[in-house]
């Protein structure tokens, strides 16, 4: 955990105090990934840097308002179903997903690609939409929720482009203290270059996991910021795989961007 800081919470001076609780109970859930669906006290705590006695507390809380649920047999918590609905209000709820997720549905179709969507939370990049086009077996699925490194991908590179130097600063000290060794030997010149591509081309690129190449570019309308990729599954040279993934890429985000606004402004 990153601590209390205004990184990871937002906060701002005068912000009152009573909010602390409710900053925690969700540092709480936080706490729950992919492969951890049963966490006890101790090892929120050791995720969540709160002492083992608040944790107590608030997890009795969460349980109490529907937010966790007890295995009493091996005195850990689980995510409740509540949770699950939260995610559903969000996706039924979202005006860009009601526009972009056909047009990412039909670009992936007519070109035998990936085409993703995805939003930041802190130091990570959560995808909001995904459309895999298997033009062969994938290496991995991806789908809604799935968080992936902000520093490793072209979906972070592209995101980091967008944001004042401060918090780009606040992040990159996380990056450094995440990966020291990739670090000091070519991650933070690969994060530099793939920005000043975004600045000057619109996209930048990336192969973070063997056999994917990915080409991403940041989609701001109505005072918010998202990221569209496309990828492919492909041993070629990553320049020649880009030069195929920008230009649809490019397209697709504006014909996004121009709908929304244009029913922002209905």
């Amino acid at each position: 955990m990153q601590g209390f800081d205004t990184l990871a919470f937002g906060e701002k001076p005068g912000v009152s105090p009573s909010n602390r609780s409710l900053i925690r109970g969700i540092e709480i859930l936080r706490a729950f990934r992919p492969g951890s669906d049963l966490l006890g006290n101790s090892e929120i705590a050791e995720r969540t840097g709160l002492a083992r006695a608040t944790v107590s507390r608030l997890t009795q809380t969460l349980v109490g308002v529907g937010m966790l649920q007890l295995d009493h047999e091996r005195r850990a918590y689980r995510l409740a179903p509540a949770i699950l609905s939260f995610g559903h209000s969000m996706r039924t709820g979202s005006h860009i997903l009601d526009i972009a997720a056909p047009k990412m549905r039909e670009l992936a179709e007519s070109e035998g690609i990936n085409v993703g969507l995805a939003a930041p939370d802190r130091d990570e990049m959560v995808y909001l939409e995904s459309i895999r086009y298997k033009r062969r077996v994938a290496f991995r699925n991806v789908m809604s929720g799935q968080r992936i490194p902000m520093e490793l991908t072209s979906l972070g590179r592209a995101y980091l482009s967008t944001i004042p130097q401060a918090k780009r600063d606040a992040l990159f000290k996380i990056f450094r203290e995440r990966r020291q060794s990739q670090w000091e030997a070519n991650l933070h010149h690969e994060i530099e270059t793939a920005m000043r591509d975004v600045q000057n081309l619109g996209y930048c690129a990336a192969s973070w996991q063997p056999g994917a190449i990915a080409v991403a570019a940041p989609l701001q309308c109505l005072g918010t910021t998202y990221v569209m990729n496309t990828s492919v599954s492909s041993s070629e040279p990553i320049a020649a795989v880009v030069d195929q993934l920008a230009k649809p890429l490019l397209q697709l985000r504006d014909e996004i961007k121009a709908a929304i606004e244009y029913e922002h402004k209905k």
